[in-house]
C-alpha cells in the first residue's frame, strides 16, 4: 500500500503508489477518510462551494503572508486603534491630516496585537488542551479576519466623515464629503506600513545583536534575543534621554536659527527712535530675529491712529530684544530696561510686557489693539527666548520661557516701581499660548499678581499653567470647566467671547485678570491626565463648538487631543487656538480708557482685522 500526500484543502491524504507506508500511517489515513465520509453523509456537503472558494483563495493568502509576514491578531488590534483614531476630537481634520494620524495609531495597535499574540503563545496556549485546527479552518478564519477588518475600517471612515462634517459645521467651515474622506484609509495603510517596516528593521538589529552575543559572549541562545532587545532598548533610551535629545534640539536650534536670520517680506528697518532696531536703538536691527524685525517695522502710526480715533495720536513705542541683541556683560533684561529708558516708555500712559511664543512671535492684533485704544500713548516690550517654533518650544523650552518671563518682568518692575506712583504708566502683562505660561511664572499667586500689575490678559493658556490650574480647579460649584467662574468673578474671569466678560455680575474689581479660552482649543485642554481619567470638560455639558459625539476613552482621548495640538490653528477665528479680535474685548475689559465708546471699539476691530488679513498674505 502506498503512502499519502497532503491535500491543500484540509490535510486529508491520498495514496501515492511510489512510496511504501506503515500500517499505523495507513490506519490514520483510513480514519480520516472515514471521518470525511461521515461528514458528507450528515450534510456537510453543503459547504462544498465555500470549500472550493477557500481552496482557490487560500494559496493567495499564504503567499501574501509569506511576503508581508502578516500577524492577524495584530491586524485586529490595528483596526481597533484605527477606529478609535477617526472618532471625533476637538478640531476638524481633513483627510490628509487624519490619514497621517490614523496610520501611526494603526501601527501602534499592530504592535500591541503582536505582543498579545506572543504572550498567548508563550504562557496560555501550552496550558490549553486543544488541538491545532485543520489548515482550511485557519485559512477561512484568516480570510474572514482580513475582510472584516477592511469592512470595519471602511464603515468607520464613513462615520468619521459624518462626524467631521458636524465639527466643521459647528465652526462655520466647509466640510469634506464622504468619498474624499475615504482616501484616509489608503494613506493610513501606507503610513502604518512604513512604521511597521521601521519596527521590523529594529527587530532585525535585535536578532543580529543576539547572534553576536551568542557567538562572541557565549550567551545561551535561549536568552540572547532578550538580552539583545534589552541592550537596544537601553541604547535607545539613553540616546533619547541624553545625547539624542540634546543633539536633536541642538540641530533644531541651529536649523531654526538660520530661519531666524531671514528677513520677512515688507519688514524694513525703522528710522524712528521709538522703535528697537532703529539707528538710535541699543538693540541692533540684525540681532532682532525674523519675528522681532517684523514686530518693530509694522504697526499703526500716529496718522493712521488719528484717522480711526479722530483724536491726535503719538508714535507708539515698540521695544524688542532678540536672542543675539545682548552682548558682553549686559543681559537681555538690562538691555530691555535700557531701551525702555531710551525711548521714554516709562512716561507713557500704558506699558505692556509681552511674553512671546516660540520663535519670538507677537500677536500683532493684540498689540495694535492697545495702541489704538490709547491713541499711541503706549509702550510695548517683547523679547525672544528661543529659536524653536511653539510646538518644539513646548517640549524643550517650558522651563526656559518661565525663567525668561520672570527675569524680564522683575527687571522692568524694579525700574517701574522706582518712579512716583502718580508718574507711572499702567503696567499690563500679556501672554499667548506658551507665552502665557512664561508670563504667569513671574508671580507667586493671585495676591502677588494683583499687587504688582494693573491688569493681565492671557490667551489660550496651556493646561499646565500653574495659576490657571489653581483658578479652574477651585472654581465656584456648579460652574463648568470650559466656562469657570472663580470667586464670583470679582477679580479673575474666563471668556470664550465678549459676552462672557460681563458674567457673572457687573461687580469686577481692579486690577482685573482675563483668560481667553475656547472649549475647542486643544492647547488649553491637552494634559497627560487625559490618558487615565475623564476630564470635567467632557463629562459636563460641553462647549458649543465641541462635537456631541466626542467621548472619553483611556489613552485614546489623550492621543486624539495630542494630535489636535498640531492643527489647533487650522480653524476659523473664534474656535480652536484662533482668538482673533477677541483680544480687543479683553483689553477693553481690563483697561479701557476714559473716553472709550462701543463705536470706537468696532472701528478699531475692523482696522486690526484688516491688518491681520494683510499679514497672513504677505508673511
Amino acid at each position: 500500500m502506498g503512502t499519502y500526500r497532503a491535500s491543500p484543502l484540509c490535510h486529508i491524504t491520498r495514496p501515492d503508489p511510489r512510496f511504501p507506508a506503515s500500517d499505523r500511517h495507513t490506519d490514520r489515513v483510513l480514519d480520516t477518510a472515514d471521518a470525511l465520509t461521515r461528514l458528507r453523509t450528515t450534510g456537510a456537503v453543503a459547504v462544498a462551494p465555500v470549500s472550493k472558494w477557500i481552496r482557490r483563495v487560500a494559496p493567495v493568502w499564504r503567499r501574501v503572508e509569506e511576503i508581508v509576514d502578516l500577524n492577524h491578531v495584530g491586524l485586529v488590534v490595528a483596526t481597533l486603534f484605527f477606529a478609535w483614531s477617526v472618532t471625533p476630537s476637538l478640531v476638524p481634520r481633513d483627510w490628509l491630516f487624519q490619514g497621517l494620524v490614523s496610520g501611526v495609531n494603526a501601527a501602534l495597535g499592530y504592535g500591541v496585537g503582536c505582543v498579545l499574540l506572543w504572550l498567548f503563545r508563550k504562557w496560555i496556549r501550552p496550558r490549553l488542551k486543544i488541538g491545532t485546527p485543520p489548515m482550511w479552518v485557519r485559512d477561512a478564519v484568516k480570510t474572514a479576519v482580513v475582510l472584516t477588518c477592511v469592512l470595519v475600517a471602511a464603515y468607520m471612515l464613513v462615520l468619521s466623515a459624518s462626524w467631521q462634517r458636524e465639527i466643521f459645521a459647528l465652526m462655520s467651515m466647509q466640510g469634506t464629503d464622504t468619498s474624499a474622506y475615504l482616501r484616509t484609509g489608503g494613506l493610513s495603510f501606507l503610513v502604518g506600513a512604513l512604521v511597521v517596516a521601521a519596527y521590523r528593521t529594529l527587530r532585525t538589529i535585535v536578532r543580529y545583536l543576539a547572534r553576536l552575543l551568542s557567538h562572541w559572549v557565549r550567551v545561551p541562545p535561549r536568552f540572547a534575543p532578550t538580552l539583545g532587545a534589552l541592550l537596544l532598548a537601553l541604547l535607545v533610551i539613553t540616546l533619547f534621554n541624553g545625547v539624542a535629545t540634546q543633539a536633536f534640539f541642538a540641530v533644531a536650534n541651529s536649523a531654526f536659527s538660520v530661519r531666524n536670520d531671514e528677513l520677512a517680506p515688507f519688514a524694513t528697518q525703522p528710522v524712528l527712535p521709538e522703535r528697537s532696531g532703529s539707528p538710535e536703538s541699543l538693540a541692533e536691527w540684525e540681532t532682532l530675529g525674523s519675528e522681532g524685525r517684523w514686530f518693530v517695522s509694522h504697526g499703526p502710526d500716529p496718522l493712521l491712529i488719528s484717522s480711526i480715533t479722530g483724536q491726535p495720536a503719538k508714535e507708539p513705542i515698540r521695544v524688542y530684544v532678540g536672542l543675539e541683541s545682548a552682548s558682553g556683560d549686559i543681559t537681555e533684561e538690562e538691555l530691555a530696561v535700557a531701551e525702555l529708558e531710551r525711548t521714554g516708555a516709562f512716561d507713557r500712559k500704558v506699558l505692556v510686557i509681552v511674553t512671546t511664543t516660540g520663535t519670538g512671535w507677537v500677536n500683532s492684533m493684540s498689540v495694535a489693539a492697545i495702541e489704538y485704544m490709547y491713541g499711541g500713548d503706549t509702550a510695548i516690550l517683547a523679547s525672544q527666548y528661543s529659536y524653536l517654533p511653539s510646538v518644539l518650544s513646548f517640549l524643550a523650552d517650558r522651563q526656559k520661557v518661565a525663567v525668561a518671563g520672570k527675569k524680564m518682568f522683575d527687571a522692568v518692575y524694579d525700574r517701574w516701581s522706582q518712579r512716583p506712583v502718580d508718574q507711572r504708566p499702567k503696567l499690563l502683562v500679556y501672554g499667548e499660548s506658551l507665552g502665557s505660561q512664561g508670563s504667569e511664572a513671574a508671580f507667586d499667586g493671585l495676591a502677588d499678581l494683583r499687587s504688582k500689575v494693573d491688569g493681565a490678559l492671557w490667551v489660550g493658556p496651556p493646561n499646565s499653567n500653574r495659576l490657571w490650574e489653581q483658578f479652574v480647579s477651585r472654581r465656584d460649584p456648579g460652574t463648568r470647566e470650559v466656562e469657570p467662574i472663580y470667586a464670583d468673578g470679582l477679580v479673575v474671569r474666563f471668556a470664550a467671547d465678549a459676552e462672557d466678560l460681563s458674567k457673572p455680575s457687573p461687580d469686577w474689581r481692579h486690577p482685573r485678570i482675563v483668560y481667553l479660552q475656547h472649549a475647542s482649543d486643544p492647547i488649553v485642554w491637552w494634559s497627560s491626565d487625559l490618558a487615565f481619567s475623564q476630564p470635567d470638560w467632557l463629562s459636563e455639558p460641553r462647549g458649543s463648538d465641541v462635537s456631541s459625539q466626542m467621548r472619553w476613552w483611556p489613552f485614546v482621548t489623550f492621543w486624539q487631543v495630542a494630535a489636535d495640538l498640531t492643527n489647533a490653528q487650522g480653524v476659523r477665528d473664534g474656535h480652536g487656538h484662533r482668538y482673533g479680535s477677541l483680544v480687543l474685548d479683553g483689553w477693553e475689559a481690563i483697561a479701557a480708557p476714559q473716553d472709550w465708546t462701543p463705536e470706537l471699539r468696532e472701528k478699531i476691530r475692523v482696522q486690526i482685522e484688516l491688518a491681520e488679513d494683510f499679514e497672513r498674505v504677505v508673511k
